[in-house]
């Protein structure tokens, strides 16, 4: 039986279409922020508003700074556009890429709301629930303008989805001894998670205008935008900022170097390219050079510490916040996919796995364990499907509702090149944006696409992912520690670990001893 039939295809196409009781979307909608009046589009019966500051452009004094508020304008400011991405180095054949300019006035935000204007009068009235993208990229790519991200059919199930730009690579994650000083014990280094922050607060105080309501936020993101939730639910800064969470492929074990060290490789950077040790000079670095050559396949290592273990924003492991239930206590969905690290090219996957299971010496009882899998899964496991079933125990161990879930689903055009769904490949079913994919996606695509976007987006709207109609989705539990596999054929709950991932993270846990 396909996909589409055991599901039930035209029934779930039509029910995750339906908007109850909304009053038709004008041609022009138009919003009024905190800064001023916008005036956005209309796409398929949803509002669109791009281009919005949800702070000051980060240029000249200001970069390497916390976000400040945003600048107001007088007449009603034209939001059909996308703003410009932060400079970075896009990967050739990214299907992320959005062709934007770049600058460093790069934070803006992106509204779609199927009800644009405020949900009502009176104190009682509520508005839609809000759903609040981070994009992924290895905190050194990505872009709010990502085709990908289109929120319009996600919104077309009844929620406001928002998604923003945020500051990567070097501009975003750096350190020196000068900043730090400069800073006088506010946070410094993590610019790029401060701008988040910042954007959240934004949504806190300015989503009403768009129908939604501040009181029903959830955050969700892919890959660093998975790692970014964590952070953020482990984050005392980002306390009381949104009520759910979903983590993509977000890893959890990672450890991010401590302020000193990264402010070594902020010293080593300043150096390479002949800057001062003072803040002036740094902030007078032209933005290519102090972008480098920064991307997914070029980390520049001693320049460059990535995120960091601040002590303010970021105060220790996710890992760690969690186990000793320090983290946001809300509902949280957590996974990641069937063959996350597919897409390595066969002479790359061997040495970047050597790599990755360095830190475990000696694997041969873990062999034992994963059998003739491990090969080809150990990479994976390690980096997004370990981790995430660990935050799932943990989380659920301090009393939280949990959802584990893995996505293996392919499209029919690529089975026959694919073993499972590799990194990133599910973002276009949870915005059910298949259409920007090639080939074509089939019936049975679109019938999975509207079964995660459902799930993602009912989860948004009760703080749990069951909906009438829908495979049920239990929760993880320490008596049952099951996840949703969403696959070919069939979506059906399963144990959440096998006797490979049992043994890998009794291996890691001895490991924090």
């Amino acid at each position: 039986m396909s996909f589409a039939r055991s599901y039930g295809f035209a029934a779930l196409i039509a029910s995750c279409l339906a908007i109850s009781a909304q009053a038709q979307t004008p041609a022009t909608p138009a919003a009024t922020v905190e800064t001023g009046a916008l005036q956005g589009l209309t796409a398929d019966g949803i509002a669109v508003f791009r281009g919005i500051p949800y702070a000051a452009p980060p240029v000249g004094d200001l970069r390497w700074r916390a976000p400040r508020p945003a600048v107001r304008w007088s007449a009603p400011r034209d939001a059909t556009k996308f703003a410009n991405d932060c400079p970075q180095t896009w990967m050739p054949g990214d299907a992320a890429t959005s062709g934007q300019p770049m600058s460093e006035d790069c934070l803006y935000a992106n509204v779609w709301t199927p009800k644009p204007g405020k949900p009502g009068a009176g104190k009682k009235a509520r508005g839609l629930p809000v759903m609040v993208w981070v994009h992924g990229g290895a905190f050194v790519n990505g872009s709010g303008a990502s085709p990908p991200y289109d929120g319009v059919r996600l919104a077309k199930r009844g929620v406001v989805v928002v998604n923003f730009t945020y500051r990567i690579g070097r501009l975003g994650f750096f350190a020196h001894p000068a900043l730090t000083r400069e800073a006088n014990g506010a946070p410094t280094g993590n610019w790029g998670l401060l701008d988040q922050i910042a954007a959240l607060n934004w949504v806190k105080r300015n989503i009403a205008a768009f129908g939604g309501d501040p009181a029903q936020v959830t955050i969700f993101g892919e890959s660093a935008g998975g790692q970014s939730v964590n952070r953020l639910m482990a984050s005392p800064l980002a306390h009381g900022l949104f009520v759910r969470g979903i983590a993509s492929s977000g890893g959890g074990r990672d450890k991010w170097p401590d302020l000193a060290t990264a402010e070594v490789k902020g010293i080593a950077f300043a150096k390479s390219v002949g800057a001062g040790d003072d803040a002036a000079s740094l902030r007078a670095i032209p933005t290519d050079i102090v972008r480098g050559k920064i991307g997914l396949l070029n980390n520049e290592e001693a320049t460059y510490s990535g995120g960091i273990t601040d002590g303010q924003i970021v105060t220790d492991s996710v890992d760690a916040i969690f186990a000793a239930g320090k983290e946001a206590r809300i509902p949280y969905i957590v996974g990641a996919n069937s063959d996350e690290l597919g897409f390595l090219p066969a002479p790359f996957k061997g040495p970047a796995t050597a790599g990755i299971i360095k830190p475990l010496g000696d694997v041969s009882a873990l062999r034992t364990a994963y059998g003739a899998s491990f090969d080809d899964r150990i990479a994976g496991d390690m980096v997004f499907v370990e981790p995430s079933i660990a935050l799932a125990r943990r989380h659920a161990a301090n009393g939280n509702p949990t959802w584990v879930y893995r996505f293996g689903y392919v499209a029919e055009a690529k089975r026959a090149e694919l073993k499972g769904a590799p990194h990133a490949s599910d973002i276009n079913y949870v915005f059910d944006t298949l259409d920007a994919l090639k080939p074509a996606p089939s019936a049975a695509d679109r019938a999975a696409a509207a079964l995660v976007s459902t799930y993602w987006s009912d989860f948004a709207r009760a703080g749990d992912p069951n909906s009438k109609g829908a495979p049920r989705w239990d929760r993880y539990t320490a008596k049952a520690p099951v996840a949703l596999h969403i696959g070919i054929g069939e979506t059906a709950m399963h144990p959440a670990a096998d006797a490979g991932l049992d043994a890998l993270a009794k291996l890691r846990d001895g490991e924090k001893k």
